[in-house]
C-alpha cells in the first residue's frame, strides 16, 4: 500500500470520523506485539507447567476418584457379604428360637401331665385311706353301738330270768343249795350272751 493511499484513508478518517488508522506508531502494535511476544515466549514454559500440574492433578484426582471407588466397591461387596451372613445367623437363631420354644412347651406340657398324673394318684391314695379310715370308724362305732345293745339286752335277759328263776324255785318249794342256782344262772347268761354278739346257730 503506498503513502498516498494511507494519507487517504487518513483525510477519510479524518473527514467523515470513522475508519482504521494505520499509524503504527500512534496504535503501538508493535508494543503490542513486543508484549505478546515476550508473553508467548516467557509465558510458555509457565503455560506449559500450568498445565503440566493441572493435567497431574486431574490425573491424580481420577486416580484417588478410581481408588476411592474400588475401595467403596469392596467396602459395598464387604457390607452385601455381612448382610448376609447376618441374614443367615438371624434365620439359624429364629430357627434355634423355635426349636427350643417347642421343645420347652413339650416338656412343660410332659412335666405338667406328669404332676397331674401324680397328684391323681396322690388324691385316689388319699381318697381309699380316709374311705377307710372312716369305715373303720364307721365299723368301729357300729360295733361298739351293737356291743352295747346287746349289753343292755343281755343284762335285761338276765334281770328277766332272775325274776323267772326266783319264781320257779318259789312256786315248786325247791330246796336246792345257792351254789346251784348260782350255776343254773350263769349258763343262761352265756348262752344269750353268745346268742346277742354272734348270733344263733
Amino acid at each position: 500500500m503506498s503513502l498516498s493511499n494511507i494519507n487517504i484513508f487518513n483525510i477519510i478518517a479524518e473527514t467523515k470520523q470513522f475508519g482504521i488508522n494505520t499509524d503504527i506508531f500512534e496504535t503501538n502494535i508493535l508494543n503490542l506485539a513486543v508484549v505478546v511476544g515476550v508473553l508467548v515466549f516467557y509465558g510458555r514454559a509457565a503455560l506449559n507447567d500450568l498445565i503440566k500440574n493441572r493435567r497431574e492433578l486431574i490425573i491424580k484426582n481420577l486416580e484417588e476418584a478410581d481408588n476411592k471407588f474400588c475401595e467403596a466397591q469392596d467396602n459395598l461387596e464387604l457390607a452385601l457379604k455381612n448382610l448376609k451372613n447376618a441374614e443367615l445367623k438371624a434365620s439359624q437363631i429364629k430357627d434355634q428360637s423355635n426349636n427350643l420354644a417347642a421343645q420347652t412347651s413339650k416338656s412343660l406340657l410332659n412335666a405338667v401331665e406328669d404332676d397331674i398324673k401324680r397328684l391323681e394318684k396322690i388324691n385316689i391314695s388319699t381318697i381309699h385311706i380316709k374311705e377307710q379310715k372312716s369305715l373303720n370308724e364307721v365299723c368301729k362305732k357300729l360295733w361298739k353301738l351293737a356291743f352295747k345293745k346287746a349289753i343292755l339286752k343281755i343284762k335285761k335277759k338276765i334281770r328277766s330270768l332272775d325274776a323267772k328263776l326266783k319264781k320257779v324255785f318259789y312256786k315248786k318249794n325247791l330246796k336246792g343249795t345257792q351254789q346251784n342256782y348260782l350255776y343254773l344262772e350263769e349258763n343262761i347268761v352265756e348262752e344269750n350272751v353268745q346268742e346277742e354278739v354272734f348270733g344263733k346257730a
